[in-house]
This record gives structure tokens, C-alpha cells and sequence, in this order.
């Protein structure tokens, strides 16, 4: 569980969804760390202000049109300025959402644009 360390701390929260993501939607998703896995999915870790902020991003994640296999609160990363996650695998150039269900087949998928 996710240790907060004063009463409006940000809550860390772990997101794993199915498909590769390309680093690109980080920006997307507020600058949350993308990880691709071996088995397929993409975790996505960051921090939350209030339920507004998560239910934001949890329709994201439903807008994107993948889904959505776990949503788990974390301890808060380390503040010494190291990464904890692994680089990408640099297997494509362009941007895209691959679908592990269909592994002979990849979408491109561009994030909607803001009216603001």
C-alpha cells in the first residue's frame, strides 16, 4: 500500500493494461513512467492528487480502447533522481499500440486532442 506523508500527499498508483504503449503517451497519461513487459502489457506508474485526478486517468485508459487488467496502489518512487523502470525495446519507429491478441497485427493509435 502506498505510504502518504502528509493528508494531501499524492497516492502512487500502477496501472497495467494490455498492449505495448509507445513512450510518446506518457505525456498523455500526466508523465507517468510507461513500462513495456515481456508478456505483452504495458505497467504504468504515477502519482494521483485526488479521485478526480485517478478517475481522469482510468478513462484514459478507457478512451485509449485497450484494457485495463490491474489498478493497485505503490510506495512512492525513490528521490534520488534514478530510474526505476527499464528502457523500451527499441523495435519500431512509429508510434503505436500493439495488441497482444493479434501479434501479426499493429494499430496506430493517436491520443485525442484537447479542446483547451
Amino acid at each position: 500500500m502506498s505510504q502518504r506523508s502528509g493528508p494531501h500527499a499524492p497516492a502512487h498508483y500502477e496501472f497495467r493494461i494490455s498492449g505495448h504503449l509507445d513512450e510518446y503517451w506518457s505525456a498523455w497519461f500526466g508523465g507517468w513512467a510507461l513500462i513495456r513487459e515481456d508478456d505483452g502489457t504495458t505497467t504504468l506508474r504515477g502519482a494521483v492528487t485526488d479521485q478526480a485526478d485517478l478517475h481522469g486517468l482510468l478513462a484514459k485508459v478507457r478512451d485509449l480502447g485497450t484494457t485495463l487488467i490491474s489498478v493497485k496502489t505503490i510506495d512512492a518512487p525513490p528521490k534520488s533522481g534514478t530510474s526505476t523502470t527499464r528502457p523500451p525495446p527499441s523495435t519500431s519507429s512509429s508510434p503505436t499500440a500493439k495488441s497482444p491478441a493479434s501479434n501479426s497485427h499493429t494499430s496506430r493509435v493517436n491520443p485525442p486532442t484537447s479542446d483547451t
